[in-house]
């Protein structure tokens, strides 16, 4: 049951790897959903570093075999549904995640077939900027929030009750997520950022406490405020932080680590790991187990309906906008290193 009348639509593909220049701006035939399958009709998609990442030739996941559209969220209108699929109809407003990883079809498109299971509902309240902004940033901070093995699996209202968090980067896309996750799960939350700027951001995200880790030692207020030091910490540097993370730590506590800048290394300190009974999880959103993946989308699915999940300046993360045909641009925005959400704007 298809809604769109026209026979075509508007890509951004790459066939070789490269710079944000391979980009390119075509026409597609518009093709109905596979059994299982919704067509989702685009209106906003979020730009994350894996797209330019695996963009330039990285060893990020999705084989490069023909033409390829970059992008994993978005979020937009079912157009269609396919034969024996429930729970969605058209009309029905989704936010979508992982949608290019393992294949070719991204979200820097108009249309995009994905199964159905990957996208959903989108409250009416939301908008879809907020839509766009959660799929990576919000299913990886989930994973590194329940990282630890004392639990929780899923969070919930209360689940980090009593628990202290610690995201480096507050101001970040996942770090934005983290706090906000975090404190919906009722954990006290501590963030550092590199700015005044940030740490604006930071506490619009509704972080409790924010620190300067250029000014000062974030260990030491850390436990100022925990005395028994940070249950979880969500490390967006670890080869630079790994030291201050284990001062800050509780024990038995664990720093999940979800980011990296190349090929670095992390220099553990052995004994002061093992003093702390540390626990150091890598994580990769896209290779989580199932019923990681699973708990990760129901949670946020729970914030999300629960309104703690926002977007914008003023709940701590800044919206910057590109044309879908802008996208080259959007992705060079990213790998700069802008602060905030990047946006492409589609329907």
């Amino acid at each position: 049951m298809a809604e769109y009348d026209s026979k075509t639509y508007t890509a951004v593909q790459y066939n070789a790897t490269g710079p944000s220049s391979v980009l390119t701006v075509r026409e597609r035939d518009l093709t109905e959903p596979a059994a299982g399958q919704v067509r989702v009709r685009i209106a906003v998609a979020g730009v994350n570093p894996t797209d330019w990442k695996a963009r330039a030739g990285g060893t990020y996941p999705g084989a490069l075999d023909g033409w390829h559209v970059p992008g994993q969220d978005a979020a937009g209108t079912v157009d269609a549904v396919g034969p024996g699929t429930a729970g969605l109809e058209p009309g029905q407003r989704v936010w979508l995640w992982d949608v290019a990883y393992g294949g070719s079809e991204g979200t820097a498109q108009e249309f995009v077939n994905v199964p159905a299971a990957q996208a959903q509902p989108l409250p009416e309240a939301e908008s879809f900027d907020t839509g766009a902004s959660l799929g990576i940033p919000a299913l990886t901070a989930h994973r590194a929030l329940t990282a630890s093995e004392q639990g929780p699996s899923r969070l919930a209202p209360g689940a980090l009750a009593g628990k202290t968090v610690l995201v480096t980067g507050g101001a970040g896309a996942v770090g934005h997520a983290a706090i906000q996750l975090a404190r919906w799960a009722g954990a006290q939350v501590v963030a550092t950022v590199s700015s005044e700027e940030k740490a604006a951001l930071a506490r619009a995200a509704g972080a409790g406490v924010v620190l300067n880790y250029r000014e000062q030692d974030v260990a030491a207020e850390v436990r100022r405020v925990a005395p028994d030091g940070a249950d979880v910490i969500v490390d967006v540097n670890a080869a630079a932080n790994i030291a201050a993370d284990l001062d800050a730590l509780a024990l038995g506590g664990t720093v999940a680590i979800y980011a990296g800048t190349g090929n670095e290394s992390v220099a553990v300190p052995v004994r002061g790991a093992m003093g702390r009974n540390a626990r150091l999880q890598f994580i990769l959103t896209y290779t989580v187990s199932d019923a990681q993946k699973h708990d990760a989308v129901a949670a946020v699915g729970a914030a999300l309906a629960d309104g703690a999940l926002r977007v914008g300046e003023e709940h701590g993360l800044p919206l910057t906008r590109f044309r879908l045909a802008e996208t080259a641009a959007a992705h060079d925005a990213v790998e700069a290193g802008t602060v905030g959400k990047v946006l492409l704007d589609i329907g």
